[in-house]
């Protein structure tokens, strides 16, 4: 397994590899000190299995380089490390298209069994963050909704956002028509929605027509 772990304080790094090592048999771990140097260390690790970002590093904004990086790496799911518990983070996180966030006060059983969830290709997103914000706060919910989503359920419903047909997304995900058709049965449960109409209002409302 190849892991790109992005964090400006190198005594953090140095706490974190030893667990980021119980993720498989062989681990090769790439270190990247701010966003710029993370992005050139893809350019030359070749296939990650996952990246590790601080939010808050040299280089450009946290979100920026969020976004820039799954832009430019769209094959790569993105965790974020970060010890900022603001929802609002979060939601613009998950839109950019990172697939965990974790908080960096999360023991390392949490921290691990993230890791493995977002690798097993699901969303993670700490429920003590949403549940501070109570049931009836529409961002939280909006979280919840992402979270009970599988990584290829977000793509196929950002594609659906867009007004793309069923043969259009299975095009645009290199799959067939009836998977597609599975994923969508599966999203309009989760969402608890009807229709495609229902569940494209649900996913502009999570900001995945963007």
């Amino acid at each position: 397994m190849k892991i790109l772990f992005a964090d400006d304080h190198p005594l953090f790094r140095e706490g974190v590899k030893p667990l980021l090592r119980k993720l498989d048999q062989v681990v090769e771990i790439i270190e990247a000190n701010d966003y710029p140097s993370a992005f050139d260390a893809m350019h030359t690790a070749g296939e990650v299995d996952i990246a590790l970002f601080d939010l808050f590093m040299p280089g450009m904004d946290g979100i920026e380089g969020i976004t820039r990086f799954r832009a430019t790496f769209p094959d790569t799911p993105v965790v974020v490390l970060s010890g900022s518990e603001q929802t609002e983070d979060i939601q613009q996180l998950l839109n950019a298209g990172a697939l965990g966030y974790i908080t960096k006060s999360s023991s390392t059983e949490l921290i691990l069994s993230a890791l493995r969830l977002v690798l097993a290709g699901g969303i993670y997103v700490p429920h003590s963050l949403l549940e501070r914000h109570g049931n009836g706060n529409l961002l939280a919910q909006e979280i919840q909704v992402a979270y009970a989503l599988t990584s290829r359920q977000i793509e196929v419903l950002r594609e659906l956002a867009k007004g793309q047909s069923n043969k259009q997304i299975a095009v645009a995900l290199n799959v067939t028509e009836g998977t597609v058709k599975i994923h969508l049965a599966s999203i309009f449960r989760l969402l608890k929605v009807n229709n495609r109409t229902e569940a494209v209002l649900v996913a502009q409302k999570m900001g995945l027509d963007h």
